[in-house]
């Protein structure tokens, strides 16, 4: 018998993917399946609800959310980009295919156009947090062991990101053990240093971030310091560098980004890159030697999803629940507080309204100390949260050389 249900979900994914989408559909589908609702998915985010629109009925398929990435796919489509407004487009689908509530899974430029919709048009929607950055303002507190407490952020798709981020780290130690090298490694992190900041719990000796501008002064600081590491046997050196790090620039006289790409996506972000190149000849001209770079890439929102941010994921994903029966729509769920694996549950969790979301930047003021260009054991006592084993760091062998004889 076909099952009657009491209205239409559709779900969709925007942005970067990763390694905790499936398992936030995987909850949320569940969750209004429960309810009687049919479940769409919209492939491609707000790109499968332009032109014809591209959507599938998910209501009785089983998801593996385990697995990483998204299986509805993604874009960086914007309805409301200037000089193409498709809005009417996406308003005509989502009449066309009876969708009630959309729930749409993404950073702040996703959630946007939700909280866009619902504010212009009345459109019943559910944001739902995402990002391997961590740089959606959630309101989310961290009580800090000496008492005091700092604004933070926990997202589904960071922990997982961290976590292959330390052990990146970790995992480059042994060969810059090896040869004696420096490292310089690029990570992901547009405008805010949660992740190249987890490379420090992965062994990391320094680490630099875009909340901290790399003025004149602070790069001579920078490399004295580094000079001093080296000239002291500690040959092996591992930077952490965001993308974003902005680098004193002698002809514009400002601190700029490197750009891989003038190029702007459909919400007006160009294309990073190239920074961890730069320091590393940078530190060649300074004479110290063998600096190499390594590209982290797309290995932190890659791969399968950390048992900690499947929790994260699940926790909201049942507070969608509740936004449905009580129609909090215009709201996003999220976590109240940092909390270890144990206490993230459902009662952890709050709603914000999207009209507040923004860019949450690293707390550098807590968890920085840049004379160090290094994180403060408030920061390590958070990634520590998510990641209680710690990295498998290489063993460092101490050793003096033989003379004749001995």
């Amino acid at each position: 018998m076909k099952k009657a249900y009491r209205g239409t979900v559709a779900i969709l994914t925007g942005g970067g993917d990763t390694c905790a989408l499936n398992r936030s559909i995987e909850t949320i589908k569940n969750v209004a399946y429960l309810l009687d609702y049919r479940v769409l998915g919209v492939y491609a985010g707000w790109k499968g609800l332009l032109g014809d629109g591209f959507l599938v009925d998910m209501s009785e398929q089983s998801i593996n959310g385990h697995i990483g990435g998204s299986i509805l796919g993604s874009s960086r489509t914007n309805p409301y980009k200037e000089g193409q407004n498709r809005v009417n487009e996406l308003l005509n689908n989502i009449k066309r295919y009876g969708i009630d509530i959309i729930i749409s899974i993404g950073g702040d430029d996703t959630n946007g156009v939700a909280q866009k919709l619902y504010k212009d048009h009345g459109i019943a929607v559910i944001g739902f947090p995402k990002t391997i950055d961590n740089d959606i303002k959630t309101q989310t507190m961290h009580y800090l062991s000496d008492g005091h407490s700092v604004e933070a952020a926990l997202c589904p798709g960071f922990p997982t990101a961290a976590q292959n981020i330390v052990q990146l780290t970790a995992s480059l130690r042994t060969t810059a053990m090896t040869h004696n090298r420096i490292f310089v490694l690029e990570i992901m992190g547009r405008d805010a240093g949660w992740l190249p900041a987890s490379s420090a719990y992965g062994g990391a000796d320094f680490v630099l971030i875009p909340e901290v501008p790399m003025t004149r002064e602070r790069i001579q600081h920078f490399y004295d310091l580094v000079r001093d590491m080296h000239d002291n046997q500690h040959n092996d050196i591992i930077i952490g560098v965001s993308e974003g790090v902005r680098w004193w620039n002698e002809k514009s006289g400002q601190c700029d980004v490197v750009m891989e790409s003038r190029e702007l996506d459909a919400f007006g972000h160009p294309r990073l890159g190239g920074v961890g190149a730069m320091i590393a000849n940078r530190l060649r001209e300074e004479g110290i030697n063998q600096p190499r770079t390594q590209v982290a890439g797309y290995i932190p929102r890659s791969g399968r999803i950390s048992e900690f941010d499947h929790q994260v994921a699940s926790a909201l994903g049942q507070m969608v629940l509740k936004m449905i029966l009580h129609e909090q729509f215009g709201c996003m769920p999220v976590l109240d507080h940092i909390a270890p694996f144990r206490e993230v549950e459902a009662y952890n969790t709050k709603i914000i309204s999207l009209e507040a979301l923004g860019n949450k930047g690293f707390a550098a003021e807590t968890y920085y100390d840049e004379t160090r260009f290094n994180v403060t054991d408030h920061y390590r006592n958070f990634i520590q949260m998510m990641l209680p084993e710690g990295p498998k760091l290489p063993q460092k062998i101490k050793y003096s050389k033989m003379t004749p004889g001995q």
